[in-house]
């Protein structure tokens, strides 16, 4: 009988996650090396759930064509990357999406001076893309379906593709609107030179991903995410999440910390991952303060359900 994800990964004593080459809030490493990013915190909250240390992990940082087939391989355990679940992907890669981290949509990175303030403005423009991406076809069929014509200049990096925008190749840089705010900040030579047009031509929800030969490895994703989300709804976070799971009387958060025993058991897990994750990296809310409200990017949709966003995390009972 094959060994599972989990079994594998607790003899090896680390969690392989591949991650983005390098955008700040997502997925980067700072000056020391260290990784940091709201994908970042997503690895270590598994590794803390599987492992006991959220520092237990080897991040792979991958290309977006380099990015399924290193999961696909086994090479990795986790894919933990801007990565837009689409029906494709999800039937025909062997994948499975684990959630909806971060609600997205593409848009445009363009120089404040050409006066464009629609995507419609770049009619028969340049515009930079990377190949392997949603991005490439949503803007195919955009310009199509609105009867513009474009240029494109195709990149297989997002390095190359954000040189050639930013020395004057393309008009525009086309990805997801967060990856373009990210871009604007760490890689302009002048941000406030740039603007992310306010157009969104396709949604572009991102998520980890894991293959789709293990279910119970499947299963821990799903609820770490959903654990982190339910967090954020019931109040709990980094400081007070081992207070809480002894004290509280609300029976939700005594199910989602453990004190009320089950979702460890359902998992494969000890009664205490929860605990661990929160502890490790906070709630959801907190993630998204620390790697993405800094680089200015509103939470929109990504608030909270019960705050008019999309966040809404699945019931633990």
């Amino acid at each position: 009988m094959a060994k599972s994800t989990l079994d594998i990964v607790r003899e090896r004593g680390e969690l392989r996650c591949a991650v983005h080459t390098g955008l700040t809030g997502m997925s980067v490493p700072d000056s020391q090396g260290k990784w940091k990013g709201l994908f970042v915190d997503y690895c270590r909250a598994i590794a803390a759930a599987t492992l006991g240390d959220p520092d237990k992990v080897k991040y792979v940082p991958v290309s977006s064509q380099q990015r399924f087939a290193v999961l696909q391989s086994g090479e990795v355990d986790l894919l933990s990357r801007t990565t837009t679940w689409t029906l494709s992907r999800d039937s025909a890669l062997g994948l499975n999406f684990v959630g909806v981290m971060f609600y997205d949509g593409q848009s445009f990175l363009v120089r404040k001076d050409l006066g464009i303030d629609s995507a419609k403005g770049l009619d028969g423009g340049t515009i930079c893309v990377k190949t392997g991406t949603t991005a490439e076809q949503n803007t195919a069929d955009y310009f199509g379906m609105n009867g513009l014509s474009f240029k494109p200049v195709v990149f297989e990096g997002s390095d190359e593709a954000n040189t050639a925008f930013f020395s004057g190749r393309c008009d525009a840089l086309t990805t997801d609107a967060s990856a373009l705010t990210s871009v604007r900040v760490s890689n302009a030579p002048n941000p406030d030179d740039y603007v992310v047009l306010a157009d969104r031509i396709a949604k572009e929800p991102l998520g980890p991903t894991v293959r789709a030969d293990d279910d119970q490895w499947f299963d821990i994703s799903k609820w770490v995410l959903n654990v982190l989300i339910n967090a954020e709804e019931m109040g709990i976070t980094a400081a007070n999440a081992e207070k809480m799971a002894k004290e509280s009387q609300n029976p939700s958060v005594k199910r989602l910390l453990g004190a009320i025993p089950g979702s460890g058991k359902a998992l494969g897990l000890d009664e205490g991952w929860a605990v661990r994750v929160l502890t490790a990296v906070g709630n959801y809310g907190e993630m998204y303060d620390r790697h993405l409200t800094p680089i200015g990017l509103e939470r929109g949709q990504n608030r909270l359900w019960s705050d008019g966003g999309l966040m809404y995390g699945l019931p633990i009972r």
